[in-house]
């Protein structure tokens, strides 16, 4: 049984897959909701409570892979992906977009038990308020902090300040950066990526940033130094 009664959402349409998981993961001591739309997904984490995903891909109105994209803009909540499809592109797909998992279908429900186990050991939550370094990320309140000074911060400024924050000294790509910090509906480019760059080494020298902690890698991306 779980040490304490931890919450897993699951997202999935198909009946008898998620009868069998519900079951399995209930008699296991785990709070387990369930959700039968990707739309429903991103609504339920935001207002919090929820320790893992369980993530179908073929969702009847919008793909687990969307919905994976769309989380990652502002959680690092642990995603196990269930699917059908088993294709290696469709693996690594998954992956790149975030998630810690992917259980292809038909699969053990005793086996995702155990995956759901030690993605639930590995992760460390994020905290509400996190410092990094001269940084300091409220990721409920969606703000952050330069040396104690707040960032006026449009959605997109904080969503890809946010992401390099996330990993310090990581470089991430410019197509990463997209998938992580802009909607899937948005009409984005790199040159998008490099404006907002732009903007942010802006706002971060007006904060009294007396050098760049945004890093350039040409043909690659940026990172961020703490």
């Amino acid at each position: 049984m779980v040490a304490h009664s931890q919450t897993i959402l699951l997202a999935e349409d198909e009946t008898a897959i998620a009868d069998a998981v519900l079951y399995a993961l209930r008699s296991e001591g785990f709070v387990v909701e369930h959700c039968l739309l990707g739309g429903e997904v991103a609504p339920r984490l935001r207002a919090g409570g929820v320790d893992l995903l369980l993530l179908d891909v073929g969702l009847p109105d919008i793909s687990g892979f969307d919905v994976c994209r769309q989380l990652r803009g502002f959680s690092d909540l642990p995603v196990i992906f269930l699917t059908a499809r088993n294709d290696e592109i469709d693996r690594v797909l998954g992956l790149e977009l975030g998630a810690d998992d992917y259980v292809a279908k038909p699969f053990s429900p005793r086996e995702l038990v155990a995956r759901v186990r030690a993605r639930l050991r590995r992760h460390v939550p994020a905290e509400n308020s996190r410092k990094r370094g001269d940084f300091e990320i409220d990721r409920e309140g969606r703000r952050i902090r330069y040396a104690g000074r707040a960032l006026d911060l449009t959605r997109y400024e904080y969503a890809l300040l946010a992401e390099l924050l996330r990993r310090p000294g990581a470089i991430l790509s410019r197509a990463q950066l997209l998938d992580r910090a802009w909607d899937d509906d948005s009409d984005s480019a790199d040159r998008t990526v490099d404006t907002h760059v732009k903007t942010l080494r802006h706002k971060l020298r007006e904060a009294g940033a007396e050098r760049d902690p945004i890093r350039t890698h040409r043909g690659v991306g940026y990172s961020i130094e703490v």
